[in-house]
Parts: C-alpha cells; sequence; structure tokens
C-alpha cells in the first residue's frame, strides 16, 4: 500500500491492514513471519515543512529466526506502537554532510510516495532484540564437538587459554629454556 504526498496533501490517511506471511520482504530469509501481522494508524504530511511525513500506528505478529547461540528456531512476539518520521530523499545524500539529532531518527522515501509495507518491515525488524536467544539459559553449541548443549551433554573438556600468548610459549620452546 502505497500513499502519495499529493493525496497525503489533501488530509491525512489511515489503514487498518493484515498482511499474511510472505507479503512483506524482511530482506533476511533467517526471519520469517509466523502469523497474520495486523496494523493500524495514520499517515500525515506534516504542516510547514518540505515533504516531512509521519506514520503512527500500532503492529503486532509473531516472528521467528534461529537462535543465536543454539541455531534452533527462536520466536519472537511483536506488539508494539510506532511513531515514524520519513524525509523526502533529496539531493546530496551520496555526499558526506553532517545531520543533525532529528534527522538521525528519520527515514527518507522517494519519488512522492511512501510504502506502508517498507515502513512495517523496519518497524518490525527494530523491534526484534539485538540478540536473538531462544530461551536465557540457552547453553548454545560446543564449540569442540558442535552438538546443542541444551539437547546433549557432551564430554568435551575445551582448554582455555589467551592465545595471545602462544607466540611467545613458541619462543621458549625454541630457546630451549
Amino acid at each position: 500500500m502505497f500513499f502519495s504526498v499529493r493525496e497525503l496533501e489533501l488530509r491525512k490517511a489511515h489503514f487498518d491492514v493484515s498482511l499474511a506471511p510472505g507479503e512483506i520482504d524482511f530482506l533476511d530469509k533467517k526471519i520469517r513471519q509466523m502469523d497474520t501481522l495486523l496494523a493500524n494508524g495514520s499517515v500525515e504530511l506534516l504542516e510547514h515543512t518540505e515533504g516531512d511525513i509521519r506514520v503512527t500506528g500500532h503492529v503486532s505478529t509473531r516472528m521467528e529466526t534461529d537462535c543465536d547461540r543454539c541455531l534452533e528456531k527462536a520466536e519472537f512476539p511483536v506488539d508494539s506502537d510506532f511513531d515514524l518520521y520519513y524525509h523526502p530523499a533529496g539531493e546530496g545524500l551520496d555526499e558526506e554532510v553532517e545531520i543533525d539529532g532529528q534527522q538521525l531518527e528519520a527515514g527518507f522515501y522517494e519519488n512522492d510516495k511512501i510504502d506502508l509495507n517498507d515502513v512495517l518491515r523496519e518497524h518490525v525488524l527494530l523491534s526484534l532484540p539485538m540478540q536473538k536467544i531462544c530461551q536465557e539459559a540457552c547453553k548454545g553449541i560446543c564449540p569442540g564437538c558442535g552438538q546443542n548443549r541444551n539437547l546433549v551433554e557432551c564430554d568435551c573438556h575445551l582448554k582455555t587459554g589467551d592465545d595471545r600468548w602462544r607466540a611467545l610459549q613458541n619462543m621458549k620452546t625454541l630457546n630451549g629454556r
């Protein structure tokens, strides 16, 4: 669903959408939408700006991705409000320029229209935790044998040490001391 600046100049637009899994491309094949994504809210062109758009609303769904520790499937509910700002993409975006705090918290749109699916994708991805783990007590994968330590207790006894000193240990051996 697209919202054009021309339409938004006339009036604020509202949305209430249900998107089935697969309708939004999350750009990472490991991240999957498990339930229908429900979103509602409004899109408005801000007055006295050079085309700034504000998108507010609520989104809810369930997402699935691989656990960062054990690589098993992990589910993450998304149920949150959002309040996002978008500026028109202008000339000079390829140049290195200093931006202020307000621009840091805003996205950009092109061709005088904003895609709601892009907005929802951005918010859902930002709602996921930085470290995606299946459970707080996840033991991860054994670095020795590669087994999931949540499922199997392996007998690997890994030697711990600081590899940065290995070169000095080798020098000691070569000098005979």
